[in-house]
């Protein structure tokens, strides 16, 4: 959600944002991982119906379409719409509609991941995993959890994830950012998933990278988002090079871009500068990406073949 679309539709739905939402530069303002997650309640609190929905997932998916890219995975909570009075349903609509326009404009493939949220609890994530599974749509691709990495464990949300799993849903969950690799180990031996989202703390644990590797399970890396979370001082100190040198799945993620100033072409542009990656190993991040993904099969098939059809 950029300012500019946060305050367009607080305007349309009446909602009176707060003053220190916004910095003199006008971008998200915050300054820890903390108050990262309030300024992205605060900015949420202004999604009232599905009309607002399918404008985020629109204007997300064109500038997705804009850096190049032909697919494109959404995380989408449930929970605050939920605290809003929006039902799932009205969630599910307005991500459809986006997903189709943006299809129609940009011929770009969307697709959307629903989360839980790991600070509302086990018992709130039992509900966002039922609501999933009772509201079938080809577009809803599998099941995450985000939020704070400190609250409960991995193994209290185990019931919520095998009600996805039991349905079929690939399954993700935000693991080995701000917690260490303990927190790695604690989602791939309590939960059924086949990817990390961030888990870039592997590397402070070597038997962890081979497990990681010998299970094909993919980090999601978010590199901009963790030097702005400051959980690397610099580039140099970044281990995207030495986990894939591990032979470790990974993808190059934007995680939140108006919150952390990128955009997934700005990941992909930071990824040659800074980890001097060429033309041919960025492909194969794309290629190792769209393996991983959450799509069925003929639509893997399809994005690879785009993909090598550029070379």
């Amino acid at each position: 959600m950029s300012p500019a679309l946060v305050r367009q539709i607080a305007q349309r739905n009446g909602i009176q944002l707060k003053d220190d939402l916004f910095t003199d530069q006008d971008t998200f303002a915050w300054n820890d991982f903390l108050s990262f997650l309030q300024a992205f309640d605060e900015a949420s609190r202004c999604l009232l119906n599905s009309d607002d929905y399918r404008d985020i997932m629109y204007e997300y998916l064109k500038s997705c379409a804009e850096d190049g890219a032909v697919y494109a995975e959404t995380f989408i909570s449930p929970d605050h719409a939920s605290e809003l009075g929006m039902s799932y349903f009205d969630v599910q609509v307005g991500c459809i509609q986006g997903i189709e326009d943006a299809a129609r404009d940009f011929d770009i493939i969307g697709r959307v991941i629903v989360t839980c949220v790991r600070h509302l609890g086990p018992q709130r994530a039992i509900v966002v995993a039922q609501q999933m599974v009772d509201n079938p749509h080809p577009y809803f691709v599998g099941f995450g959890m985000g939020g704070s990495e400190t609250a409960h464990t991995m193994a209290d949300f185990s019931p919520a994830y095998q009600i996805a799993a039991d349905a079929g849903y690939p399954c993700t969950v935000h693991a080995g950012e701000i917690c260490g690799p303990e927190s790695v180990w604690d989602a791939i031996n309590h939960l059924p998933i086949s990817r990390i989202g961030h888990g870039v703390r592997c590397v402070e644990d070597e038997k962890l990278m081979s497990v990681l590797a010998e299970r094909s399970i993919a980090l999601e890396i978010c590199p901009s988002s963790n030097l702005a979370l400051s959980i690397y001082p610099d580039w140099a100190s970044h281990p995207l090079n030495q986990i894939l040198d591990a032979g470790i799945s990974v993808s190059l993620n934007s995680d939140d871009p108006p919150f952390f100033s990128t955009s997934i072409g700005q990941e992909y542009h930071n990824s040659a500068k800074h980890f001097n990656l060429d033309i041919d190993q960025l492909r194969e991040i794309s290629r190792m990406a769209i393996r991983s993904s959450f799509a069925d099969t003929s639509t893997k098939k399809h994005v690879l073949a785009q993909i090598d059809r550029d070379i």
